[in-house]
């Protein structure tokens, strides 16, 4: 009598043990040569400052823009006139200091630095410091120009709005600069797997690379705006330009570039953060999950700003909202982890409760309290960009004081904020000097919250009011908003006092700043403030063979790259062929320079 064999189903087989180092906080590879050291904390601190540099000048212009939404005219001050010619050369100043110079020279410094640090690579110092002066002398012919009122775009420089050729010049030029920087990153991960292979890359690395990889796709849009529509018509090359062709391939750019600023704000939530908190990092694959995430579906969103635009199909507009909404994800999956981390931070120093640990974390700290406050603003941040992303409710606030209302409390508070706080420690460990007035940084980065959700509050209520963005409403016939059905009194007070309180703690943050880098060196930051690496719940592990599938599944980041750039492709590569296919080409308008008399 024989029997049939026993079919028993495979069983997956159990992960290999992680070593006992992966749960432990990253020890960076030393770096021996002193003098290069120097050189690298040289370049990121010029990179940085010079970031703070641009924040000081819009914030001070901020408080203008404000009084504009509470009623108060201020732009026909004579002596303020002699600086700012207009509401709009103000507004431009103030957009594109904050929203362009400022992220881009702060993320070009720290993305350069910690990647370089967590592999203990040495770079070309040469070329590092060449693409820094080569972003100085972008931003400073960028410069001219707005400052003489001769670009006076506003931060979007729609055309047929047309400036003068050095800002596009000079400010293509300031993202080129940024383009080689991430390419100078990736050149030296890719020596660092070649030199290591069957390692997996460390998370801080992996995390700055997706970044980078991110904005070389989403940079596209804008190189191409610039290279191939707003240079060769500035320049007469072409007989004129059409404004949607150039609206779309700003687009492809402008909603990812919001992640290209939030992104490098995540990895010091992810990496450092809970180490200064006194936590654990939650889970290193869903950190690499997460920048994965925002790597593939970041870019092919920018739709979703032309709902109004004719010439694009109702379909694609559709497809690119359903895309944003699933950028919801990744941010939802860095709430839960962050949440973990801080969570695990305050019961280890002694929290209970469901909500008491809160009070355990540690408030005293500036640099933990000012990021803990930019995700909190974070929360309305992104709620609000679903409804800014709906095609049934945009219409109701699209270009109402609403988006920048939205703007402030994304990137004006969620980024800004970060990257604050992160000073008051990256500042020291760059230096070796110490922070100065901890009191007055812990002042100034509670101010500079309890502004912005003032001036958040009273914009969004402002646009749900239907009082239109980019606009001198402080010198229109103001009854028209304070009488009958608006009742704008409120809002109006809410954003005039946001102004007073964002320019008392921004200058509270500049003083401690600039104060810290004024003082003499007297410790060596890598002993008195290294960086925070932080230990980890679920490490993704050092060894492929021992990492699970999620950490080997997302490891190859360059065939990741190519999916992405295929997706990005896919989704607007329709759009813009039909867009050329039927280009209407219009002449140049220049309604803000002295003198200038419109459409040329």
């Amino acid at each position: 009598m024989t029997t049939s064999p026993v079919h028993t189903p495979d069983l997956p087989r159990p992960a290999p043990a992680l070593a006992p180092g992966d749960f432990r906080a990253r020890t960076i590879p030393a770096i021996q040569d002193a003098a290069y050291l120097a050189s690298l904390k040289k370049v990121t601190q010029y990179y940085v400052v010079t970031a703070f540099l641009a924040l000081f000048i819009g914030v001070l212009i901020g408080p203008l823009q404000a009084f504009n939404y509470a009623g108060i005219n201020v732009y026909d001050n004579p002596i303020l006139k002699a600086l700012l010619k207009s509401y709009y050369q103000g507004l431009s100043l103030h957009g594109v200091l904050n929203a362009l110079v400022f992220t881009q020279f702060f993320i070009s410094g720290w993305l350069l630095y910690l990647p370089t640090r967590d592999m203990g690579a040495k770079i070309n110092m040469k070329f590092a410091w060449g693409t820094y002066i080569m972003m100085t002398a972008g931003l400073l012919m960028a410069a001219v120009p707005l400052l003489l009122n001769k670009a006076t775009l506003l931060y979007t420089f729609y055309p047929p709005m047309e400036g003068h050729w050095l800002f596009y010049v000079g400010a293509t030029i300031m993202v080129a600069a940024s383009l080689l920087v991430a390419l100078q990153v990736i050149v030296t991960w890719i020596g660092w797997k070649k030199a290591n292979p069957g390692k997996v890359t460390p998370l801080v690395t992996f995390m700055t690379v997706c970044t980078w990889m991110m904005w070389l796709v989403a940079a596209l849009g804008l190189v191409g705006e610039a290279l191939f529509v707003l240079i060769p018509w500035v320049f007469g090359l072409r007989p004129g330009v059409d404004p949607l062709i150039a609206k779309t391939l700003f687009w492809w750019t402008g909603h990812a570039i919001v992640y290209f600023w939030l992104l490098p704000a995540y990895i010091s939530w992810y990496a450092f953060l809970p180490k200064q908190a006194g936590g654990r990092i939650v889970s290193e694959p869903l950190a690499r999950l997460t920048f994965v995430m925002f790597l593939l579906n970041s870019t092919p969103v920018g739709i979703h700003h032309q709902y109004a635009d004719p010439n694009i199909s109702n379909v694609w507009k559709l497809i690119h909202m359903f895309l944003t909404f699933l950028v919801a994800i990744p941010s939802l999956l860095t709430a839960f982890s962050i949440a973990g981390a801080l969570e695990d931070a305050a019961r280890a120093r002694g929290g209970r409760g469901a909500v008491g640990w809160i009070f355990k974390l540690p408030w005293g700290d500036p640099s933990v309290t000012g990021q803990i406050l930019a995700m909190i603003s974070f929360i309305g941040g992104g709620a609000g960009g679903i409804i800014t992303a709906s095609y049934a409710f945009s219409p109701v606030i699209h270009n109402t004081a609403w988006i920048p209302g939205h703007f402030h409390i994304t990137v004006g508070t969620a980024v800004t904020l970060s990257f604050m706080a992160i000073s008051f420690w990256l500042v020291p460990h760059l230096t070796g000097k110490r922070l100065a007035a901890p009191k007055l940084a812990l002042s100034s980065v509670w101010l500079w919250f309890a502004g912005m959700m003032f001036f958040a509050v009273g914009m969004h209520w402002e646009g749900l009011l239907g009082i239109p963005r980019r606009a001198l409403i402080s010198a229109t016939a103001l009854p028209i908003y304070k009488e009958g059905s608006m009742h704008s009194q409120i809002p109006m007070a809410l954003t005039g006092i946001s102004g007073v309180i964002l320019l008392v703690g921004g200058l509270m943050y500049f003083y401690v700043l600039f104060a810290t880098l004024l003082s003499p060196r007297v410790d060596d930051g890598e002993v008195t403030t290294p960086l925070p690496y932080s230990d980890v719940i679920s490490p993704a592990g050092s060894d492929l063979t021992r990492a699970s599938t999620l950490v080997r599944t997302t490891e190859p980041l360059l065939a990741l790259w190519v999916v992405a750039l295929a997706l990005v492709l896919l989704m607007y590569g329709p759009v813009v062929l039909r867009l050329i296919a039927n280009a209407s080409l219009v002449p140049g308008c220049d309604f803000f320079s002295v003198g200038a008399g419109g459409c040329r």
